[in-house]
């Protein structure tokens, strides 16, 4: 078997693609529950976890760097964001203008990544034939 790195940035693609996914089913959630009493908003943080791991020093490159990630320390769940803060009376601390910005951005990062995707594929396609 050849050992190859060809599909270490389509992973990290992916592994962004279902975080981003996660965070967008947070984010409907949120909205969802907008006024039920002492609710908190949760939200997905994958791009602290990808920097951390992508801070590693020894490899000066971002090929490098990707080529050595371990994906499976890209695993991320949802978080309660600011869990004793609420500057409502109901305790509830989600602001709707807020998450469907959030949404709105969210979609767009989703769809990029998408097409990140879908590009890496035809690079591997067009250098197949």
């Amino acid at each position: 078997m050849i050992n190859s790195n060809v599909y270490d940035y389509i992973k990290v693609l992916d592994k962004a693609a279902d975080a981003s996914w996660m965070r967008n089913e947070a984010i409907a959630n949120n909205i969802a529950n907008v006024d039920t009493p002492g609710y908190k908003r949760i939200d997905v943080n994958f791009e602290d976890v990808l920097d951390r791991e992508m801070r590693d020093a020894r490899y000066v490159s971002v090929d490098e760097k990707v080529n050595r990630l371990m994906t499976s320390r890209l695993e991320v769940g949802a978080y309660v964001d600011h869990g004793d803060f609420s500057y409502r009376m109901d305790e509830n601390n989600v602001d709707i203008d807020t998450e469907n910005t959030a949404l709105a951005s969210n979609q767009l990062k989703y769809n990029a990544l998408i097409q990140s995707i879908n590009q890496e594929f035809a690079r591997l396609n067009m250098v197949s034939k």
